[in-house]
């Protein structure tokens, strides 16, 4: 175990992003349980300046919470997103997997595409699939790095009613019955939803014509 333990930290340490778990159990000596040294190893990073953690079925070490801001900032230009923006990222957190149409009913108005080109070059909205309905719309679904940047480890921690009028992000006068929406696993397709493939991306745009990317 204590060499496993090191090596699963060499792995987490060495990458530039979450590692994944099937990555890291690759790599372990034969017969380790790979999520129980990353829970172990998860123990023994706690309380100290660095965390280990969990973003959906990957792991990353992140700087603890309470000391980030020790940490300095100053080269890096934060880009705020505007209210749109907002709306439309928690819209998709929470419904997913949603169609811009379905989007633009919650929202009561228009939605640009520059507003959702925005939130997929920031990495934390994606193309899900296409839904099983007329003109087979695509639908939107968040990312892994949206779970990262939020400290989420999975859609189920999005928080939820009670802790959204706490935090005052909901007004006092609530409809009743109100209730917020848990959203599909991040994997998980809709019954009525159809993933996406290589020629839906050429479609959209992503993909030129014999499956080279799109740049």
């Amino acid at each position: 175990m204590r060499e496993a333990l090191r090596i699963a930290e060499a792995l987490v340490f060495a990458s530039a992003g979450p590692v994944s778990e099937s990555y890291i159990a690759d790599r372990l000596p034969r017969g380790v349980e790979a999520h129980a040294v990353m829970r172990q190893l998860r123990a023994l990073y706690a309380g100290r300046g660095v965390n280990l953690v969990q973003v959906h079925d990957h792991w990353a070490f992140r700087t603890a919470p309470d000391l980030s801001f020790v940490i300095r900032t100053d080269e890096m230009e934060v880009r705020k997103l505007s209210r749109a923006q907002l709306e439309v990222l928690a819209i998709i957190a929470y419904h997913q997997p949603v169609t811009r149409a379905e989007i633009e009913d919650i929202r009561g108005v228009q939605t640009s595409k520059g507003t959702l080109d925005v939130l997929m070059e920031a990495g934390w909205v994606r193309f899900r699939g296409r839904r099983r309905s007329p003109g087979r719309p695509v639908t939107f679904g968040t990312t892994r790095d949206f779970l990262d940047h939020f400290g989420l480890e999975e859609l189920r921690d999005l928080p939820g009613l009670e802790e959204l009028k706490g935090a005052g992000l909901l007004s006092g006068r609530i409809p009743p019955g109100f209730q917020v929406p848990l959203p599909l696993g991040e994997d998980e397709l809709a019954e009525d939803e159809d993933p996406i493939t290589q020629l839906d991306l050429e479609e959209l745009g992503l993909l030129t014509p014999g499956g080279k990317e799109d740049e």
